[in-house]
């Protein structure tokens, strides 16, 4: 890939950094003149989500968060009818981004890049509203390529994959599209040997596709968006060779996070367990199937889906468990790592882009 590799965690033991938020006093004696005290950021602006990640550098290849943002403004919201990002959603993510440029301003960063993904590549306003992030925020957004997307998401996680020679895929299921990258992992730093964007993601798959109030409409909608997902993954799949055995499958997204939260039974989201976590397929189709039975209510009763992800939630397991039938791993990685991390990789390795 050219990326440096990340010194990450993983499964196998490997030291995972540790997350910390300095006392008001170590922050104040934290100054960018010293190159160790440098404090970098990465904000990554997706269809559903809007993300910040500040971090210092911290051992040889490895960085402590300092500080952290995250919020759903559902910047696509609308999107897929209108071709447009809507004024509201508009609002919500400058909202967002407002925040983001205090915590930016505050820790003194020295060196920062802001990206956006699928919904400001398809909006036909989306250079409109670049420039009016860039006018209020300060904030310059940079609109990345779907396969820079897959890359800086492979260079933020890889690490958590499971140990092994066989080949592997990383995926990530996004608001607006789902990113496919099939790795050779037998080197320290993996080789991408084939990627593939697809245009659904949790929101565009459920404006397109979701719904149904009786069990029977919502069988007949979770089974639509397993086809259309599965004819939008079919050119990756005719170029990769599923056969042999030993495949290994890593996630990284709030779809993955979300249901191995529902697997784990946790009453609130807790990284720590879930970062670098192990879940066997088979549990992860049973949480799926369970969720898309539920109604729209009976998601938003579930600890970690809430009313703020029951709406969106189905389309993410209709997704993932196409890749399952995709990718016949008995195992799956999740990862609440991704591109924020892959960002910070480079540029404290020296690279902008």
């Amino acid at each position: 890939m050219g990326d440096v590799p990340a010194n990450l965690s993983s499964p196998s033991g490997q030291q995972r950094p540790r997350e910390t938020t300095p006392s008001a006093g170590r922050d104040r004696a934290a100054r960018p003149r010293w190159p160790s005290a440098r404090h970098y950021a990465a904000l990554d602006l997706g269809t559903n989500n809007c993300r910040l990640l500040i971090a210092r550098p911290q051992g040889k290849d490895g960085f402590a968060v300092v500080d952290a943002f995250s919020r759903i403004v559902r910047l696509g919201e609308g999107l897929a009818a209108s071709g447009r990002l809507s004024d509201a959603a508009i609002e919500r993510t400058i909202s967002a981004l407002k925040i983001c440029a205090d915590k930016l301003k505050r820790r003194n960063v020295t060196l920062a890049r802001s990206v956006a993904t699928e919904a400001c590549r398809r909006a036909s306003n989306g250079p409109e509203f670049i420039e009016r992030v860039h006018a209020e925020t300060g904030i310059l957004l940079d609109i990345i390529t779907a396969e820079e997307e897959a890359r800086l998401a492979v260079l933020g996680c890889h690490a958590l994959l499971e140990p092994g020679d066989g080949p592997a895929l990383v995926f990530d299921i996004g608001g607006g599209s789902t990113e496919l990258v099939l790795l050779d992992a037998s080197e320290p730093v993996p080789r991408v040997r084939a990627w593939h964007s697809a245009p659904w993601g949790v929101v565009s798959l459920t404006e397109a596709h979701g719904g149904g109030g009786s069990p029977a409409a919502r069988a007949d909608a979770y089974a639509r968006m397993r086809r259309v997902v599965a004819e939008a993954f079919a050119p990756f799949a005719d170029r990769i060779d599923d056969g042999g055995t030993g495949h290994r499958l890593l996630g990284t997204s709030g779809t993955v996070t979300t249901l191995a939260s529902v697997h784990l039974e946790l009453t609130s989201y807790d990284r720590s367990a879930i970062d670098g976590l192990i879940v066997p397929s088979a549990a992860m189709r049973g949480v799926s199937e369970r969720l898309s039975r539920m109604s729209l209510e009976e998601r938003g009763q579930v600890p970690c889906i809430g009313r703020e992800r029951a709406d969106l939630v189905v389309a993410g397991c209709a997704i993932l468990e196409t890749i399952l039938d995709l990718w016949p791993a008995e195992r799956l990685g999740i990862a609440d790592r991704g591109i924020r991390e892959g960002i910070l990789r480079r540029l404290m390795n020296g690279r902008v882009a």
